[in-house]
């Protein structure tokens, strides 16, 4: 009997077996009943049927050997898809999810063999029905691991919202405390709370700004027209106070006016600036140079140092990332996802930002246009 047939005929024996399986996933599956146990399985099982009876090119199977190939069902979100999300609603987490796959593989194979005498089994069945199941596993996992960061995001991204009011409050008590002026240790106390505070401030913003790029909303910018070359002066200003033991210069070349976010591109600024102090050789300057062009603005961010490897280089922007060397800094207090946010201010904007490193100097440049 073809593969393709005896999992037609046998679908309810199939389906037992999974649910027997499935019922041992605990703690999600403890309280299910038979329909959930067996979510879309029949569904799963109908289409790796159809696809042992369609035949295929040699093109197809291989594409089907890596996951890549046409959904099984030809529907919008295949039964897999679709029993993944629920899956995943549910409690379980991905490694159950795979173990069903690997238990249903098991099963209908051991079925079947047992069914047909030893002679009368059809080798390529088996190779389609592993592609098949293959695929489906590709299928689920991917829309697992989607609804996974989905929903991790979406946490995270309350919880810093969340988090906001709190801190303010114990931001405007530190000032309030600050400004009573009851002594050395108490105004010493305040200070520290206010320097916590901001650092704590910051790490929240980067955390939602970061959570609403993974959920694909992009960084919030209000533009208005202003003038560039003021707006990162001040900024500039207020780091070289946080840093006085730092050289930082600026150079501004032509017309700096446009229509852009002020604070967003003083961020960008900030964090190229302070990822060039905490990489770059204490004893050189970090160079600061802002050049109005006709249709854009190039902003340059230079440090000596340590050049920079290509390895790192290629992926200095992906969120979570950090400097090799690091853990060797002990004021290190960022979550590493200072370049990425400079990246994705510099696209609101209709911009971007590429660096490249040598022996010399390591340069972060960004192009803004000045009206996006």
């Amino acid at each position: 009997m073809r593969l393709a047939d005896f999992i037609l005929r046998d679908m309810e024996s199939i389906l037992a077996q999974w649910e027997a399986f499935a019922s041992t996933l605990l703690p999600a599956a403890a309280n299910m009943r038979s329909s959930a146990l067996r979510d879309h399985a029949q569904q799963i099982l109908e289409a790796v049927a159809k696809d042992l009876s369609t035949s295929q090119t040699s093109q197809a199977q291989f594409e089907k050997s890596i996951g890549q190939a046409l959904k099984l069902t030809g529907a919008d979100e295949t039964a897999a898809q679709t029993h993944a999300l629920l899956r995943a609603r549910g409690g379980f987490d991905i490694n159950q999810l795979a173990a069903e796959y690997r238990a249903l593989r098991a099963s209908v194979l051991r079925l079947w063999t047992k069914e047909c005498q030893p002679d009368a089994a059809h080798p390529e069945d088996i190779i389609r029905f592993n592609e098949a199941i293959d695929q489906a596993i590709a299928e689920s996992i991917a829309f697992f691991s989607a609804q996974v960061d989905q929903a991790r995001n979406l946490l995270l991204g309350m919880l810093g919202h969340d988090m906001r009011s709190p801190l303010q409050t114990i931001q405007m008590t530190a000032s309030y405390l600050a400004a009573l002026n009851a002594g050395e240790k108490v105004s010493v106390a305040a200070s520290r709370l206010i320097r916590s505070g901001v650092r704590m401030q910051a790490l929240l913003d980067d955390m939602l700004d970061f959570n609403r790029t993974r959920l694909g909303l992009g960084v919030n910018v209000a533009p208005t027209e202003g003038d560039l070359a003021k707006q990162l002066a001040d900024e500039l200003d207020l780091l070289r106070a946080v840093h006085p033991d730092r050289e930082l210069e600026l150079d501004i070349v032509g017309d700096c006016q446009g229509v852009w976010d002020g604070r967003r591109l003083q961020q960008l600024l900030g964090n190229l600036v302070l990822n060039a102090i905490k990489y770059g050789s204490p004893d050189a300057p970090v160079r600061v140079t802002l050049t109005g062009e006709q249709a854009e603005v190039l902003l340059e961010v230079k440090n000596s140092g340590t050049a920079i490897e290509r390895s790192t280089l290629d992926r200095i922007f992906d969120p979570l990332q950090r400097g090799p060397n690091h853990l060797d800094r002990n004021t290190d207090s960022s979550l590493g996802l200072g370049l990425y946010i400079a990246r994705e201010i510099a696209k609101a904007h209709g911009g971007g930002i590429e660096a490249r490193s040598d022996e010399t100097e390591t340069v972060f440049v960004v192009r803004l246009p000045h009206r996006q």
